[in-house]
């Protein structure tokens, strides 16, 4: 049976390798992008695009209701091409703004529109020192300092938002560091994930997920991954056929 999803951040590089799984999977998919270039191609992937800031929350709450998602999914970021070095320190910021003021308008948004489930991105690697591997369970870094503060501060407020998002069950996906297709690397640091695995576990937390905090990473000394795979069905290997 397939769901009604409104997917923000669809031209992201998850975004667009989730799409087309959503699709086959027989779902009705409304994909925001903010730039009115790119709907074009979201249109190619089967999905219907929206253009809309998820900072224009008026406007974002009337591109959700006009959509009445079953499920809500939450992939934006912003962040530059390549990871560009000289302009991360203020895509840090506008990222962590997106994860706070960015994920409270969505939720707000799914709330009025009745969604059910609401599937956020988070990041695996913003865990407060401690024994590892670490599980779901174990605390995240609210003591860290300099960068690192902006950017885990921003996925403490996310992992807020969408874990609180009450009578929603808000599911949240810590993903290793990316690499693949759209992502600007061959390959990344422990803990690492594909790109096409990243978005398979959106794609298996729309069937199956509960309510609560998913590891999504290959197998690495850093964090456990378990969950995910007894829980969500998850394996580190999917790749999408091209």
């Amino acid at each position: 049976m397939g769901h009604r999803i409104f997917l923000a951040g669809a031209s992201g590089a998850i975004g667009r390798r989730l799409v087309p799984q959503l699709v086959a999977a027989g779902h009705g998919v409304t994909a925001t992008t903010r730039q009115a270039a790119k709907a074009e191609d979201i249109r190619a992937l089967g999905a219907d695009p929206v253009v809309v800031d998820v900072f224009d929350a008026s406007g974002l709450r009337a591109a959700v209701l006009a959509a009445k998602p079953e499920i809500v999914i939450h992939q934006l970021t912003d962040l530059p091409a390549g990871l560009d070095p000289s302009k991360m320190a203020e895509a840090i910021a506008r990222n962590a703004r997106i994860r706070d003021e960015g994920t409270r308008n969505l939720v707000e948004a799914a709330r009025a529109a009745g969604a059910k489930r609401l599937i956020a991105q988070s990041i695996a690697w913003a865990y407060a020192p401690g024994p590892e591997p670490h599980d779901e369970t174990d605390p995240l870094d609210s003591g860290a300092e300099g960068g690192r503060a902006v950017s885990v501060g921003g996925v403490i407020a996310l992992e807020k938002h969408v874990l609180g998002a009450s009578p929603i069950a808000g599911i949240v996906l810590r993903y290793g560091h990316l690499y693949g297709p759209g992502t600007g690397a061959a390959a990344a640091a422990d803990p690492a994930v594909h790109v096409d695995a990243a978005a398979n576990a959106a794609q298996l937390a729309v069937e199956r997920g509960t309510r609560g905090a998913f590891n999504v990473a290959e197998p690495n000394g850093h964090i456990t991954t378990d969950k995910a795979v007894a829980e969500l069905g998850w394996r580190a290997g999917f790749r999408l056929a091209e």
